[in-house]
């Protein structure tokens, strides 16, 4: 416990150390927070959950699965060669059709959420591939991340890694995409949020950007 609590005292320290006014700070704004939320808000004017279900009954998967990549494609989420990908898994109507079945199903399903994003992570393993594989923790993660921050978090490996490292939390992570790992980082998620109640984080958007203060070369 007394380990780590200095590794979350000093991972506290570092974050106010760049953003002294915490998640209120207006620089931590521009340039953590801002871009998430207004994808987040393009998601909820595009993709809501009733314009995603209306979508699915007129069968426009190409559609859907086009709108999810464009507002993706406007953040620094991705690299450029997962972007690439994703563009390339969902052109066919048959990618395009598994993309927007399972996007809904995680979102908005009615099984666990454990059950929902073990069954996402078969959908985007599915998809086809060109050249750069599909199946990455970035790619699992991203589009729940920008659609329902309240829930979802996005998880960049070797960020959360060091991450969870400065912050003496034992992060259990597999390369492959599994529930053991983002049921990991959810805990590890919670236990930030604990520790920084007095900061008043409004979602996964400030946990992520506070994980990645910790992890990236940014930084």
């Amino acid at each position: 416990m007394a380990a780590r609590r200095t590794g979350r005292d000093r991972c506290r320290r570092k974050f106010l150390r760049f953003f002294p006014g915490g998640f209120a700070d207006d620089t931590y704004m521009d340039w953590e927070r801002g871009y998430k939320w207004e994808a987040h808000e393009r998601w909820l004017e595009q993709l809501s959950s009733r314009e995603l279900r209306a979508l699915i009954r007129s069968g426009d998967f190409t559609e859907i699965a086009r709108r999810a990549v464009n507002i993706e494609s406007r953040t620094n989420l991705l690299f450029s060669f997962e972007k690439m990908a994703m563009r390339d898994a969902v052109k066919a109507r048959a990618g395009a059709e598994a993309f927007a079945l399972g996007l809904e199903d995680l979102l908005h399903g009615r099984a666990s959420l454990q059950t929902r994003f073990e069954r996402w992570i078969d959908v985007i393993g599915s998809l086809p591939r060109k050249q750069t594989r599909v199946l990455t923790w970035p790619v699992v993660t991203v589009f729940g991340f920008i659609a329902q921050p309240e829930t979802h978090i996005f998880l960049k490996p070797m960020v959360t890694r060091r991450a969870a490292e400065a912050y003496d939390f034992d992060f259990t992570y597999r390369s492959r995409p599994g529930w053991d790992t983002y049921a990991s980082l959810l805990e590890f998620a919670a236990t930030i949020r604990r520790d920084l109640k007095d900061l008043r984080p409004r979602d996964m958007i400030d946990i992520q950007g506070f994980i990645w203060v910790q992890g990236s070369d940014e930084y």
